[in-house]
């Protein structure tokens, strides 16, 4: 597939910056631009403002973003997607004359890194809406990097995000969305049918908020104690919107850092992030919280490694608040040869019962993903 046209415009190293109206030619954005509706608005009180259908963000990798291989961390992109998904949901929201809020991250549907992204390339992240409901905005996200020696560029990244918009003086209010406009009647219809999809599923993640990862001493190799990992970090007001509250992009950096650590641990070679299954966010996170991010390995096929990663928080300052868990995910990993080549993953061997219960479990959602592959690539009838 030949690479699109150059960008127009280049910003400089580290400037992030958004341009409204069409996305940049670096990066289109396959779905329709949703802009905002004056017709369905008029209900709603105050005039109706345009708000840019699609922005974009550019930044160049910088060591500091990459592992010892130099390939960009996925925690590092998973930021830069959301800060892109905060930028445009945030102002859509307060498009119409109202209550000011801004958009809190809700979920991250599943996201594959299609290429790996490296030190000195410039990641130009486009966020674009293309659906609301009343209490919701849903985002696409596409990520392609460019060599600015070559000019090269290739799609790294794709994301759908969820955001809800929440009241800057009172942040359990949740506001409602000023609502858009689709070209077809189809675009309604298929996005509220994925709404429907991830409320479903956000439902059905609830039941393990009980879960912990304990600690073993004396692990065997290539056990699930053996790999199992936990990071500590204090939330400070660097980490947190205006509402006093963590950012979804530092949340999902973290739990990308100690999902790699585990897979590093388990098979001792350089890892990269392959996809991360669907991020839920089930409670804010205060400034001032203590957050632990456990990860755990749940599954391993030839090539790849499923982590889990559970964040709970611990707001010390309040004696009232006992500790919650606060997000959780599946990352996927493959472990990767000098040269960048795929390597064969050491099969985990789980002992306890829980253990094999959370293999069969991954195995399924490996085989499914696996399915949906090979029936995008089969040629139709």
């Amino acid at each position: 597939m030949a690479p699109p046209p150059p960008s127009p415009s280049m910003a400089p190293p580290g400037l992030i910056h958004s341009t409204p109206g069409p996305p940049d030619a670096c990066a289109p954005l396959s779905p329709p631009r949703a802009a905002a509706s004056a017709a369905a608005a008029a209900s709603m009180s105050g005039p109706v403002t345009e708000t840019p259908s699609a922005i974009q963000i550019c930044r160049i990798m910088r060591p500091d973003d990459a592992n010892v291989a130099g390939n960009v961390h996925g925690g590092t992109i998973l930021k830069m997607i959301e800060e892109a998904g905060a930028i445009i949901s945030t102002r859509h929201c307060n498009s119409q004359n109202g209550e000011r809020c801004v958009a809190a991250l809700a979920r991250v549907e599943r996201t594959d890194f299609l290429s790996p992204m490296c030190i000195g390339e410039v990641a130009h992240v486009s966020a674009e809406i293309t659906y609301t409901s009343r209490h919701s905005v849903e985002v696409q996200v596409h990520v392609m990097s460019e060599n600015i020696l070559t000019g090269t560029k290739k799609l790294t990244n794709k994301a759908t995000l969820w955001y809800v918009p929440l009241s800057l003086k009172n942040v359990d209010k949740v506001l409602e969305v000023p609502p858009v406009v689709y070209s077809r009647q189809e675009q309604e219809e298929e996005g509220r049918k994925r709404y429907e999809a991830q409320k479903l599923e956000r439902m059905e993640t609830k039941w393990r908020n009980g879960d912990i990862v304990q600690p073993i001493l004396n692990p065997e190799p290539n056990t699930v104690s053996y790999s199992q990992s936990s990071l500590i970090h204090l939330v400070g007001p660097s980490d947190c919107t205006l509402h006093g509250f963590v950012h979804g992009g530092v949340t999902m950096k973290l739990m990308d850092e100690v999902a790699g650590i585990v897979a590093a641990r388990h098979c001792k070679t350089n890892i990269v992030t392959a996809s991360v299954d669907a991020i839920n966010f089930h409670d804010k996170i205060r400034k001032g919280c203590v957050i632990t991010i456990s990860g755990r390995m749940t599954f391993t096929s030839n090539k790849s490694m499923e982590i889990e990663v559970l964040v709970d928080a611990d707001p010390v300052v309040d004696n009232l608040q006992k500790r919650y868990r606060a997000a959780s995910a599946f990352f996927t990993y493959v472990s990767l040869s000098q040269e960048g080549k795929p390597l064969p993953v050491p099969q985990l061997v789980p002992e306890t019962e829980d253990e094999k219960k959370r293999f069969e479990d991954g195995k399924g959602r490996y085989l499914q993903v696996k399915a949906k592959r090979q029936a995008q690539v089969e040629p139709q009838p």
